[in-house]
């Protein structure tokens, strides 16, 4: 094999692990959604804009550090979610799934072209510090796209404990897995519910964040990548955790690869493919369990 072809293959692995690690996070926060309300919430990528431009204003204009951006993504993306929730799409419910996710995409339009009225729709990038490039061996990786991979293992490793060792994580996954029993055992579902679409619309923030970070913001950030995040949540299995984030890393890697051989524009319908099959293999996705 050529060395400059392997180059390529190496250097499209790992910005694909990178790409998987962002997309990972909204797609987290559609399947725990979906696990405890079982809608597809399709304003995730407005919800993932709104996060990133808080980050900015915190980072940008107030001048303080991308950390600080990141904790008010993630608190500013949870009360839209929540606010989103309450005020609009509950209220749909009584018209079922379908009309709640109808409700979304709605919702999903008038937040986007509410952040364009606020911000305008020039690109804004973060204020970073220059920093050079590092080579591993024959790839290249920047220290941004490390930074952005390690804080999103760590929100992720973060998920985990929070829904394995704690009592609210055990009663959200009491309410995903039976929400009739959780009932009987004095849980509250609604209340759940929202706990649920906070953390999940917080997750968004967090990933598109992340995802600006990587590149740059604008009003349809969210819009680009929520068919990416779609794909991962289904091919992992819809409401399973660890399965949005299997998808999320096989649709990064994929899509990546996709670019050594096509024009950039065939990333996301390489995601679909990979989706088809896999998804006539194993109907449920990745991760997903089998209907009874």
């Amino acid at each position: 094999m050529p060395e400059d072809v392997l180059q390529g293959w190496l250097q499209a692995l790992l910005n694909g692990v990178v790409s998987g690690s962002l997309l990972a996070l909204p797609a987290l926060g559609f399947s725990a959604i979906f696990a405890v309300l079982r809608f597809p919430n399709f304003a995730v990528g407005a919800l993932a804009t709104a996060g990133a431009y808080a980050a900015w204003v915190v980072n940008a204009r107030l001048g303080l550090p991308v950390g600080a951006g990141v904790a008010a993504a993630f608190l500013v993306a949870a009360l839209v979610g929540v606010l989103l929730e309450a005020a609009a799409l509950e209220r749909l419910g009584r018209g079922g799934a379908l009309m709640k996710a109808i409700g979304s995409l709605a919702m999903a339009m008038v937040l986007e072209n509410a952040l364009r009225f606020a911000f305008g729709n020039d690109l804004q990038a973060f204020d970073l510090p220059l920093a050079r490039d590092m080579l591993l061996g024959p790839v290249r990786i920047g220290p941004q796209q490390i930074n952005n991979f390690l804080v999103a293992i760590a929100v992720m490793a973060a998920l985990w404990a929070f829904l394995a060792l704690t009592p609210l994580g055990r009663s959200m996954r009491a309410v995903a897995d039976n929400p009739d029993l959780a009932r009987l055992k004095g849980v509250n579902p609604r209340r759940i519910a929202l706990i649920t679409v906070a953390a999940g619309a917080g997750l968004c923030g967090v990933g598109g964040t992340l995802i600006g970070l990587d590149t740059a913001i604008d009003p349809l950030l969210g819009g680009r990548v929520l068919l990416s995040v779609f794909a991962a949540a289904v091919l992992g299995g819809l409401g399973s955790i660890p399965g949005a984030v299997a998808g999320a890393f096989v649709i990064g890697i994929a899509e990546e690869f996709t670019v050594l051989a096509l024009s950039p524009s065939y990333r996301m319908a390489v995601g679909f493919v990979v989706i088809l099959a896999v998804l006539t293999v194993r109907p449920a996705g990745l991760l997903g369990s089998r209907a009874a």
